[in-house]
């Protein structure tokens, strides 16, 4: 039997996390690192994949990245092409990259609604797909992660917040999780999701500001947001073989916003 110490190490691993140099991304590649994984970052761009790199590395994190804009289907194939060729194989997916769009629902321009989709729930089926045929299913092993959220467990209440595109996108990713499970589980793939509240991130920049930091903190029941390591421990159980009988769950990282 083995210790806890040892189900939560990811010591020899490797994982891929997208949407990785910055904010939610990089604290999850982070963790991974921090428990002894190899990670390979994409993004967009290639000077904050840099800044990323350079601080994983003073973190004593062994990382690479791929720039990569994965709402364009060849650069999917350009990110795991890449990410086999340094890691070898891939453990660990955590499919993080994402957009959003504040648009009233009925004046939401169909190139935002589609830009949204595209890069939040289509590239994660291409993504998860692509790394399933060529490096998952065949070793019969892996650990998928997608970042939901809690906008796509409810709709949003009266007031400023607008995202009709947004929370449709993660409403799909907490159904493609639980669907995946279920054909996936067969090749000892698991698959689950974590659904974040409101963190500051360059994402929710716009909405603190309009409707207050500490307004949204006394909403959730812990009476504040999320920081910089409140995604680690949910990350490392899920990747690691602590979490290996868990798949198909949803799991809000929230401060007890969606339970009240």
């Amino acid at each position: 039997m083995r210790t806890t110490q040892e189900l939560f190490s990811l010591n020899g691993k490797t994982a891929l996390v997208t949407g990785g140099s910055r904010g939610l991304g990089l604290q999850m590649a982070l963790a991974l690192g921090e428990q002894g994984a190899t990670v390979m970052l994409s993004a967009r761009k290639q000077n904050e994949l840099d800044e990323a790199i350079a601080f994983l590395g003073s973190k004593g994190v062994t990382a690479y990245a791929q720039a990569a804009d994965l709402s364009k289907d060849e650069h999917v194939t350009l990110l795991v092409d890449a990410a086999l060729a340094k890691l070898g194989h891939i453990d660990i997916l955590i499919n993080n990259a994402g957009a959003s769009w504040g648009a009233p629902a009925e004046d939401c321009p169909v190139e935002a609604w589609d830009k949204v989709m595209d890069l939040n729930i289509r590239s994660i089926f291409l993504v998860s797909q692509a790394v399933g045929k060529r490096s998952m299913i065949p070793r019969k092993s892996g650990r998928i992660i997608n970042i939901a959220s809690i906008a796509g467990l409810a709709g949003n209440p009266p007031g400023p917040m607008k995202t009709i595109a947004y929370n449709t996108s993660k409403g799909a990713v907490v159904n493609f999780t639980r669907t995946l499970a279920g054909e996936w589980g067969a090749y000892n793939i698991t698959v689950n999701a974590l659904a974040p509240g409101f963190f500051p991130s360059k994402m929710t920049k716009g909405l603190l500001e309009n409707m207050g930091a500490e307004q949204l903190a006394k909403e959730a029941p812990l009476q504040r947001l999320g920081d910089d390591e409140d995604l680690k421990g949910a990350t490392v159980l899920f990747a690691s073989d602590a979490g290996k009988h868990i798949t198909g769950q949803i799991l809000a990282v929230d401060g007890g916003v969606s339970a009240v």
